[in-house]
């Protein structure tokens, strides 16, 4: 009459004889140990068994189904195995989502503006007045599905699915908001539970803006203060418009070549979201122009484009446009990963990632990108054998710095060998020096032809 089953993800059911219900034929009971599922099976075959003689059930099999979860009697009363019991009060999905929101007073605006856009995408595909303790573990499979197919409208009506990194922000959120519920006993478990989410790096989007569009692009800006915003962005790696418009006047050190950077992004950090970059040669001259054109008493660096009903990114969208570019995918993000790849060639990670007020790890998850420069250095700069082509002791072309270490393209080391383009902190490589590449040590041993590494 009925069996358990144990699902792939660890919970079970009661699957239902096709006797018994041929079109609805399960009673999901989520995470319980075998022995309970089989217990529970024990009371479902009863009261299939009353149902079908008229009769009624014993007391044992009465005190089971009082002590059941919401979403259990719920099934058996749909199956009509159990009479209609009306249930202890629960907010609907948006009364939920609603005050849940409303209560957190502790997220920043852009966070709450996530929040909203997860809550609209819930109500759109569960509707305004379903109930939390209605939804399942497969409505919520269901919604994951809507969210990868159909939760977007195009311009034509046609609907599509999110982005692979939006969705799984959603799915994020989503899972949040019912875990959220479960601590306040709303529901006895989240639906969104087994539902995996990963953070995804979108990658499809990257573009990097050569110095000669970042010219193109500050050749047309109508005035000095939109030249400062797009260098601060390309130049000072700068999060735009928050990092941008924060920065004022008293947080530049012009003596010392630096300025102070307020995040509010990385705000709950050790370092109070606080780091203090230097001012690159490429962006000093748009600092000192806005300098020289800012008003006496002045206190913030950015004051024409404070208001923040106004769209920097469609701006400067126009502004790519009018110095004949095709605008790029991420139209700020870029820049500042476009900084971070071409600072990477020239300083320690860990310095950079205190400029940037980023981590190693998303520096290569998100920002790092491998340029046509890249190709271009490695077919150029070939490593050569010093015994065949007699290049042993060759330095010609070779840059040095003030303490006279190899830098540089086509420095070669003492031993003879091409060591290709050097970051200005790397070693040169040579005979048994170990050099540290990435997070792998890798012993630099002298290249060899192919006989074999003993005699015979």
């Amino acid at each position: 009459m009925a069996s358990v089953v144990t699902e792939p993800n660890g919970r079970r059911l009661i699957q239902l004889s096709p006797g018994e219900d041929p079109g609805r034929r399960k009673v999901r009971l989520g995470k319980v140990s075998k022995k309970d599922a089989a217990t529970a099976c024990v009371h479902v075959e009863k009261l299939i068994g009353a149902k079908a003689s008229g009769g009624a059930v014993d007391l044992a099999t009465s005190e089971w189904v009082g002590g059941l979860p919401p979403f259990v009697r719920k099934r058996l009363e749909q199956l009509g195995l159990i009479e209609p019991q009306e249930r202890r009060e629960c907010p609907t999905l948006a009364e939920w989502l609603a005050g849940y929101i409303r209560g957190r007073a502790d997220v920043k605006p852009n966070t709450r503006a996530n929040y909203e856009r997860t809550q609209a995408s819930l109500i759109a595909f569960f509707g305004d007045a379903k109930r939390l303790d209605e939804i399942t573990a497969g409505d919520a499979e269901d919604f994951r599905v809507y969210l990868r197919t159909k939760a977007k409208k195009g311009r034509s009506g046609k609907r599509t699915g999110l982005g692979k990194a939006t969705w799984n922000r959603r799915l994020k959120r989503a899972k949040q908001f019912f875990a959220a519920a479960v601590k306040r006993k709303l529901i006895p478990e989240s639906p969104f539970e087994d539902i995996k989410t990963r953070n995804v790096a979108n990658r499809e989007r990257d573009y990097f803006v050569t110095q000669a569009e970042a010219e193109a692009v500050l050749g047309a800006c109508a005035d000095v203060e939109w030249r400062l915003i797009f260098a601060l962005c390309r130049y000072g790696g700068l999060r735009c418009p928050t990092e941008v418009l924060r920065l004022r006047w008293a947080d530049i050190d012009w003596e010392q070549d630096r300025f102070v950077v307020h995040a509010d992004k990385t705000a709950g950090a050790d370092d109070g979201g606080i780091r203090v970059p230097p001012i690159f040669p490429e962006l000093r001259p748009h600092l000192q122009d806005a300098f020289d054109a800012a008003e006496d008493g002045a206190e913030y660096v950015i004051t024409r484009y404070r208001d923040t009903r106004a769209n920097l990114r469609t701006q400067l969208r126009r502004i790519i446009k009018r110095a004949g570019l095709v605008p790029w995918p991420k139209t700020f993000a870029n820049l500042r990963a476009t900084r971070r790849t071409e600072l990477e060639e020239r300083f320690p990670g860990h310095v950079l990632d205190k400029w940037f007020g980023h981590s190693e790890a998303v520096a290569r998850k998100h920002y790092l990108q491998i340029t046509p420069e890249h190709y271009a250095k490695a077919v150029q700069n070939a490593v050569h054998d010093p015994v065949q082509n007699g290049a042993a002791g060759d330095t010609q072309g070779i840059a040095t710095d003030a303490g006279g270490e190899l830098v540089g393209a086509g420095a070669t080391s003492a031993s003879g060998w091409d060591c290709g383009d050097l970051r200005s902190d790397a070693n040169a490589c040579g005979a048994k020096t170990t050099q540290l590449l990435g997070r792998q040590e890798v012993a630099r041993t002298p290249p060899r032809g192919v006989e074999p590494l003993s005699p015979g």
